[in-house]
C-alpha cells in the first residue's frame, strides 16, 4: 500500500450526521491480546458496559475474569454498542474487521462511534472513513504509545486522527484508558504521529544499546555510566524509563528478560510501515533505515517475541 500525505480536504466535505450525544456506555472491543486485555479491563474499572471478541479462545477466557462480556463473533460484539475499539495487528486484519461482509461497519448500529487504535498505515483509515461516515457510524483512527505497561496502568497516549466532533466525542473512553489524548488533524494523522514516534523510539533505542554496550566493554559500571546519561544530554526515554542493560530499570522488560513488553516483531513491522510512508513523500530516513534493518537481524536469530530493546544482546555478543 503506498503512503501519501495527509489529506488536506476538510473533512467537512464528507457528509454530516448527527450523532448521539448520550453517554458511550454500551462498548465493544476488538483484540483483547497484551494490549487490549488491559484496555478493555480499564474501561470496565471506569463504569462502561464492555463486550469483546478475540479470535483466541483462551484469551476471551482470560478477559471474562476482567468483567468483560465474551462475544464470539464481531458482529455479536457490535451490533448493540453505542462505540467500537479495536487495536489489531496488521492492515489486513484492521481492514478485513471493518470492511468485511462479517465486520463492524455491516453491523454496528447507526450513530455508533468507531474507535482504531492498531497501528497501521495511514491510508488503511482514510479507506474506512469515508465508508463509515456513507453508512452511518463516526470514525477516527486512535493508535497509543505507552506498551503493556501504559495499558495495563490507563497511562497511554492516544494519538487521534478524524473529525473534532468524533474526537471530543472519544474522550471519555480515551480517559478511561490513557492520561493524554491528542487531536493531530484528518483522518490517518494519528497513524503518521503514531509511526513518528515509533521509529524515534526504535532509533533511540539502538542507539541507547550501542552506547551502554560502548562504556560497559570499557570498563564503566554500568550503573554509574546509566547515571551519567541520565543526568546529562543524552537523557531519554531509552535511558530512564527502558534501558536495554538488564537489572538496572527494575521495571523495564530488559530486567524481565526481555519479556512483557514490546515485541521486536512489532518494532519491524512499525518501522517498515513508517520506512513506507516515507519512500512515498521521499523523506529521507537514513538513521531510521539502519534501525530498520538491525531489527530485521534481530528477529531473524529468532528473537521476534523478545522486547525490541533485546537488540542490546545482539551488540554484545561482538567480540572485541
Amino acid at each position: 500500500m503506498a503512503a501519501r500525505p495527509i489529506l488536506t480536504t476538510s473533512l467537512s466535505t464528507f457528509s454530516r450526521r448527527a450523532y448521539s450525544s448520550k453517554a458511550d456506555k454500551n462498548v465493544a472491543f476488538l483484540g483483547l491480546g497484551n494490549m487490549g486485555g488491559f484496555m478493555a479491563a480499564n474501561l470496565v474499572k471506569k463504569g462502561f458496559n464492555v463486550t469483546g471478541y478475540d479470535p483466541s479462545k483462551e484469551t476471551l477466557t482470560a478477559a471474562e475474569k476482567n468483567g468483560i462480556k465474551r462475544a464470539n463473533s464481531i458482529a455479536a460484539a457490535v451490533e448493540s454498542a453505542n462505540a467500537v475499539v479495536s487495536i489489531l495487528p496488521s492492515n489486513k486484519v484492521v481492514l478485513d474487521a471493518y470492511l468485511g461482509k462479517d465486520g463492524v461497519i455491516k453491523h454496528a448500529q447507526k450513530g455508533a462511534l468507531l474507535i482504531d487504535s492498531s497501528t497501521v498505515d495511514p491510508n488503511v483509515p482514510k479507506e474506512i472513513f469515508p465508508i463509515a461516515i456513507e453508512n452511518g457510524v463516526g470514525f477516527i483512527d486512535a493508535p497509543v504509545s505507552g506498551g503493556v505497561m501504559g495499558a495495563q496502568n490507563a497511562t497511554l497516549a492516544f494519538m487521534s486522527g478524524g473529525r473534532k466532533g468524533d474526537f471530543d466525542r472519544s474522550l471519555p473512553l480515551l480517559q478511561a484508558m490513557g492520561a493524554k489524548q491528542f487531536h493531530c488533524g484528518d483522518v490517518g494523522a494519528g497513524q503518521v504521529a503514531k509511526l513518528a514516534n515509533n521509529m524515534l523510539m526504535g532509533i533511540t533505542g539502538m542507539a541507547t544499546a550501542e552506547c551502554m554496550n560502548m562504556g560497559i566493554k570499557m570498563g564503566l559500571d554500568p550503573k554509574v555510566l546509566l547515571d551519567v546519561l541520565n543526568n546529562s544530554s543524552a537523557r531519554s526515554w531509552s535511558t530512564e524509563v527502558y534501558c536495554p542493560v538488564p537489572g538496572l530499570v527494575p521495571t523495564a522488560p530488559s530486567s524481565r528478560n526481555y519479556d512483557g513488553g514490546f515485541k521486536n516483531e512489532l518494532m519491524v513491522k512499525d518501522l517498515e510501515l513508517a520506512s513506507g510512508m516515507a519512500l512515498g513523500i521521499r523523506s529521507p530516513i537514513p538513521l531510521g533505515a539502519v534501525a530498520t534493518q538491525l531489527y530485521r537481524i534481530v528477529q531473524s536469530r529468532g528473537y521476534g517475541q523478545k522486547d525490541f530493546s533485546y537488540v542490546y544482546q545482539l551488540l554484545k555478543e561482538e567480540k572485541k
